[in-house]
């Protein structure tokens, strides 16, 4: 009953690419071999700069393992992971060898970064959108994490080559998959998530919402090492901020830092962290959905039932390592609660919370460009996207038995809320 994905508006031409990349594997020409070592040795070729880092070829290696074993990626997908390996590849190299020939970039002050975590669809895309209106504030943005190098100067920053390319192939991936943005907005100059950053080593949940990888997904919460994968994330914002434009705060956001707020806290032991919250009933079957809808992009051989109990477990076990670290670590004046209903319900009172909290200004000019930005990007601008647990082939009694201990903590977020006055 659930073994079709929730449905992608496939464009014609999209349709068309499948149909000629099958015909062209049939005459035997492959769309993508995916070999680590003669990936690697084409991203040396191609920047001038051979580097070799244990950990970014462990996670390529894993990767490429699950995409053979358990991808099955369509025409589309081949061409799109064999693009964005040898992107991250090449990246990743440009920017060691940007680190390597500048060792004064590793002295780069990167103090109380505000890490904005919670579970996708909680509010943390418009919330980072909101917050880095602030001129204090700088996120990584799509267009530099997909062509971090060179560091952009302040006087470029806002209209640049590299800005525009990217520009252009998300209008070309906007027209080959036209309900993409309704279901996650997404511009050129938006603000990126941390796994796009992560990526760049290999390391992230990126590749998993991709695609169906259980073998990568088993290693990347298990022996891929984070504090690592943090160290290689400040670096990266070293390198960006290297290129003039420093930041009061950097503001980053990622879900998956539930999953490893003690790794966090090593890198980055002067951290705020916001963690947002929703009631899971309505997290979990919108997330599976969208990531669904994503792997369906990709593969001809989607799932949605497994992609809803893969997430169930997987947000389960990911908020579960939250609590636990949040009991073991002495944070809790660096981490502020947001619950979804009191953002959806008054966005600039949250905002004004989080600054009284932190003790940081809001200027008049943030502060109007914020509320010009509510007028225009209320939620459901490109469309609702929701789904119900039984579209996912979930019940209730599935959230209540896996998230026993979070449905806990919510109900003891909002009896603080109710006494204190505060949302």
């Amino acid at each position: 009953m659930y073994d079709t994905p929730i449905p992608v508006d496939r464009s014609l031409s999209l349709r068309f690419l499948n149909r000629a990349g099958a015909i062209a594997e049939r005459c035997g020409i492959r769309l993508f071999d995916p070999d680590p070592g003669r990936l690697l040795a084409e991203a040396a070729a191609a920047t001038g700069f051979d580097y070799a880092d244990d950990a970014m070829s462990e996670g390529l290696g894993e990767l490429l393992r699950s995409i053979r074993a358990d991808a099955r990626p369509n025409a589309f997908g081949k061409i799109a992971l064999r693009n964005l390996v040898k992107r991250n590849a090449e990246s990743r190299f440009r920017i060691e060898q940007n680190l390597a020939a500048s060792p004064e970039i590793a002295e780069e002050r990167i103090d109380r970064p505000v890490f904005i975590v919670g579970m996708p669809r909680s509010g943390t895309t418009i919330l980072q959108a909101l917050l880095h209106l602030d001129a204090a504030h700088r996120s990584p943005l799509c267009w530099e994490c997909l062509l971090p190098h060179p560091a952009p100067p302040p006087a470029d920053y806002q209209a640049n080559e590299r800005l525009d390319a990217i520009r252009k192939e998300f209008a070309r991936l906007f027209a080959l998959v036209p309900d993409f943005r309704r279901k996650h907005y997404m511009e050129a100059d938006s603000p990126q998530e941390c796994i796009a950053v992560t990526a760049l080593n290999f390391t992230s949940f990126q590749f998993i919402a991709q695609c169906y990888l259980p073998g990568y997904h088993e290693w990347f919460v298990g022996a891929a090492d984070q504090v690592g994968n943090f160290r290689w994330h400040r670096r990266f914002l070293q390198h960006l901020q290297s290129g003039g434009l420093r930041p009061d705060r950097w503001l980053l956001k990622s879900p998956f830092h539930l999953m490893r707020l003690k790794a966090l806290f090593e890198v980055y032991p002067d951290a705020r962290i916001v963690m947002t919250h929703r009631d899971p009933s309505a997290l979990v079957p919108s997330t599976a959905s969208l990531i669904s809808s994503m792997r369906s992009l990709y593969s001809d051989h989607e799932d949605t039932a497994r992609t809803g109990r893969e997430q169930l477990h997987v947000w389960a076990d990911y908020f579960d390592r939250a609590l636990t670290d949040r009991a073991a670590l002495d944070k809790e004046d660096q981490i502020v609660d947001v619950r979804f209903d009191d953002f959806a319900e008054d966005q600039m009172a949250v905002v004004d919370r989080l600054y009284a909290r932190f003790g940081w200004e809001l200027d008049a000019a943030s502060r109007a460009r914020m509320e010009r930005f509510l007028v225009h990007e209320r939620r459901g601008r490109h469309g609702e996207h929701e789904y119900s647990l039984t579209q996912i082939g979930l019940t209730e009694s599935d959230i209540r038995r896996h998230y026993g201990d979070y449905l806990d903590f919510l109900r003891d977020l909002e009896g603080r809320a109710v006494r204190t006055g505060t949302g």
